[in-house]
């Protein structure tokens, strides 16, 4: 079988948005922002939210991890010491509160674990969450639409957007992938171990990112490190393969990397890391240039084979 890139069919099934997924995703927006009034009629009241500075002593003398302005706080929370949210009960804005509690025995500072303080507090609001109802004032204050008729028709159309860009992905990917199937070639050894070692680390920086460890993710899904990395062997197999891929079709084509497309690739990099192309150069290395030179080809790539594809498309 030669090698074909060009040429190749495949069907994009295009997910057409139903009404009815625009409206569980904006009942879940309901849900997921609440309403926040401020109150001036009452005192707070636990289950309040109260927006307040607060300073803390002990032994006579401030200590700086207790201190805070515009602090804010749901009272019966117990995010704060016990006793502490419970003294700000029945309070007024404007108010000043002096708080006494005594620090747990473990709590994690030894300095002031088990010993008496006092909190020189004063509350500037006091807040409560509702659920909004779904009118135009949700689509003003949370959706940015003067209506709600216009919130859902913009909803609508991102989520559109984004289910075509989803399915555009997964047709190149398919694309890519019935490419290097015509592809003659045989990783090594150790382009398979480098690229598992490569996925197993990648695995190890997302579980940290929770909380998590290689150790606690295997035993969650009842299973050992060594078959997480039969697992991710297999699909190292794969994935050298594609890149081989890859580089076969820049060669053929002789695709390259401008120095514009590099620049703009690290602006949109810089902007994804809510950085400045100047703040991210310390980070600029031989491995980042790669990687960056790497999705622009990768990208050509996959427009390429997608340019020269017969692709149906369905709608459901």
């Amino acid at each position: 079988m030669s090698f074909t890139y060009k040429g190749l069919s495949a069907t994009l099934d295009r997910h057409i948005v139903t009404s009815e997924e625009i409206d569980r995703y904006m009942q879940r927006l309901v849900e997921q922002n609440p309403r926040i009034a401020e109150i001036n009629d009452r005192p707070t009241e636990l289950g309040d939210e109260v927006v307040l500075d607060y300073a803390g002593f002990c032994d006579g003398e401030q200590f700086a991890s207790g201190t805070a302005e515009m602090q804010t706080l749901t009272l019966g929370s117990g995010m704060f010491i016990p006793g502490f949210e419970e003294q700000l009960v029945d309070k007024v804005p404007g108010e000043e509160v002096l708080v006494k509690v005594t620090f747990p025995e473990q709590y994690h500072s030894e300095a002031l674990a088990g010993k008496a303080a006092e909190f020189k507090c004063k509350i500037h609001q006091i807040r409560v969450k509702t659920q909004y109802e779904l009118d135009d004032t949700f689509a003003r204050e949370v959706g940015g639409c003067d209506t709600l008729e216009e919130m859902r028709k913009r909803l609508g159309e991102s989520m559109q957007g984004y289910s075509d860009e989803r399915g555009e992905m997964d047709l190149q990917d398919r694309l890519l992938r019935q490419a290097a199937e015509t592809l003659e070639f045989t990783p090594s050894e150790k382009q398979i171990e480098d690229e598992t070692e490569n996925q197993m680390q990648n695995l190890s920086a997302q579980l940290a990112q929770q909380g998590l460890n290689l150790e606690m993710y295997c035993q969650f899904l009842s299973t050992t490190e060594e078959e997480l990395k039969a697992e991710c062997r297999a699909n190292a197999v794969n994935a050298v393969k594609l890149e081989a891929t890859i580089e076969e079709i820049v060669s053929i084509e002789n695709l390259e990397a401008t120095e514009a497309e590099i620049d703009e690739a690290v602006d949109v990099v810089a902007r994804q890391n809510h950085m400045t192309v100047e703040e991210l150069k310390p980070y600029f290395n031989a491995e980042f240039q790669q990687a960056i030179v790497r999705s622009i080809l990768t990208g050509k790539v996959m427009s390429l084979i997608r340019e020269n594809a017969t692709v149906t498309v369905t709608e459901s």
